[in-house]
């Protein structure tokens, strides 16, 4: 089976074009369990809900690597977990299906680029913050 996850970090994102990139590759919508909440969080319901959900043989879908999560210290756990229980990975556009050893690899470079995403993203806006302060 096919299951989905799609990820936004606040409620005025909108996962319009993760669900629809998930429907192309044959997901189905009812299998497409959309998180409102930020990267860095380890505990996201839907992502919850769908690990319960996978079974062995099963394949897991995202658009990105950074919708799992921006987190090396969350994401290599989740996909060792996934291949102990014998489910795939596809990360639909980074080209990533961690059924070959050539892209679980990317998949852990991919998982340092996701966390120092989040990095640059915090500290850009403590600079802005801290520069709009200055200026009263």
């Amino acid at each position: 089976m096919l299951i989905g996850y799609a990820r936004v970090s606040t409620a005025d994102q909108n996962p319009g074009h993760q669900v629809d990139a998930l429907l192309r590759t044959g997901v189905d919508r009812d299998h497409i369990p959309v998180d409102t909440a930020s990267g860095a969080k380890t505990s996201r319901p839907k992502l919850g809900l769908v690990m319960q959900l996978l079974r062995e043989g099963d394949t897991l879908k995202v658009t990105r690597l950074d919708r799992l999560s921006r987190s090396v210290l969350h994401l290599v756990p989740l996909g060792a977990e996934l291949r102990e229980r014998g489910i795939g990975l596809h990360v639909t556009e980074q080209g990533i299906d961690t059924s070959t050893m050539e892209c679980r690899a990317m998949f852990g470079m991919l998982s340092v680029r996701a966390e120092l995403q989040r990095e640059l993203i915090v500290v850009n806006a403590n600079d802005g913050l801290a520069s709009a302060r200055a200026r009263g």
